[in-house]
């Protein structure tokens, strides 16, 4: 989704209650990045194996088109929220499929759009995520969620699978190393180089949605 899509939000849902079929289908693939970042980042590691998110994003955009018409919003966070919701009912019906009644621990569960201030401990004082705010958080609360989701979708699966891991699961270090197969350097670099990228990504896409002088 380019930049100039991103800020007609608000137009394509009028146009999509009107009837308008195009910008239906322009709304909804205008948000499938959105939706499979946070599909990724709320089913659990070991469910990945056994449920793939992509059937998850698929699940609720399909519930979310076929019953378009009972989405009464007009803005971007509106629109979002509720995609959020569906999103998160269908996350619970999984979860709940493969785990019974067992509750996922509330920590591990974090949409993209409410990263909590950076955490620091005495353990993890060094730990490049664990400053005030992090890079990432920095653009989550400038509200550019689907331009986010958009530049993560695009970076290499390593880089990806780090920042999906680190920063919206909010896995430590160590357990994110663990779980690449990689040591916890090793993985601290990548994630610097996949925040580093991303900045550059968004960048690029802000200069391009500037309006000419």
């Amino acid at each position: 989704m380019s930049s100039s899509t991103r800020t007609t939000i608000s137009e394509l849902l009028a146009r999509a209650r009107a009837g308008n079929r195009q910008a239906l289908n322009q709304l909804f693939g205008s948000c499938r990045n959105y939706v499979s970042v946070l599909a990724h980042s709320q089913m659990e590691t070991n469910l990945q194996a056994k449920c793939d998110p992509s059937d998850l994003v698929q699940q609720t955009l399909l519930e979310a088109y076929d019953g378009f018409a009972k989405f009464h919003g007009v803005t971007e966070a509106e629109w979002l929220a509720w995609l959020r919701g569906i999103l998160g009912h269908n996350a619970a019906d999984v979860i709940r499929h493969y785990h019974g009644t067992e509750r996922r621990q509330a920590r591990r569960e974090m949409p993209l759009d409410n990263a909590p201030p950076g955490s620091s401990s005495a353990e993890n004082r060094f730990d490049p995520a664990d400053s005030n705010e992090t890079p990432l958080e920095q653009l989550i609360r400038q509200e550019r969620d689907l331009l986010l989701a958009d530049a993560v979708a695009e970076l290499e699966a390593d880089q990806r699978t780090v920042i999906l891991l680190r920063n919206l699961r909010r896995l430590p270090f160590d357990e994110v190393a663990r779980q690449m197969g990689r040591s916890r350097p090793a993985v601290q670099m990548l994630w610097m180089r996949a925040i580093r990228n991303l900045q550059n990504r968004l960048v690029e896409e802000s200069v391009e949605a500037r309006p000419a002088p």
